[in-house]
């Protein structure tokens, strides 16, 4: 059990530095006007298509690490789920804030915090990213052989 519950915390904390680090450092060498539409907080094609390479990388670390770990089945499902839900919820505010109010106008090149802050990424993608992120989950742990009803 405290294996399980170990794989799960490991994997989604894999999965978290991973994602921070390199959206840090893509954010860095793209700069502000590669990874925003002009004068705007719109996400680009391009930092999407950056996201999707990240999202589906670290869903297949965070899967691989929870496996290994774990070493059973359910510790990958688990951590699937935990983050499909957690996905779900930080979808909503983006999905509520896109609705509200004026769009943000942006003045230059912005810090990474600001960055952060004020991104806003279509509907579909902010929905589409916490599937990505099972389905990495699963690969991770299936190339690690803890995915595929090992127990």
């Amino acid at each position: 059990m405290l294996r399980t519950i170990g794989g799960v915390i490991v994997g989604y904390l894999a999965m978290f530095v991973f994602v921070f680090v390199t959206f840090t450092i893509a954010y860095l060498a793209m700069g502000s006007e590669g990874a925003f539409k002009p004068a705007s907080y719109d996400v680009t094609a391009l930092w999407i298509g950056v996201g999707f390479v990240v999202s589906s990388i670290a869903a297949i670390i965070g899967g691989f690490v929870c496996a290994a770990i774990a070493k059973n089945s359910k510790a990958p499902m688990a951590l699937a789920g935990l983050v499909l839900v957690l996905g779900l919820l930080m979808a909503i505010p983006a999905l509520m804030a896109s609705d509200s109010g004026p769009p943000s106008v942006r003045a230059g090149n912005v810090s990474n915090f600001e960055a952060m802050q004020n991104a806003k990424q279509p509907g579909w993608w902010c929905l589409l990213n916490p599937l990505i992120g099972v389905a990495g989950v699963m690969l991770g742990a299936r190339l690690k052989g803890g995915g595929s009803g090992s127990q």
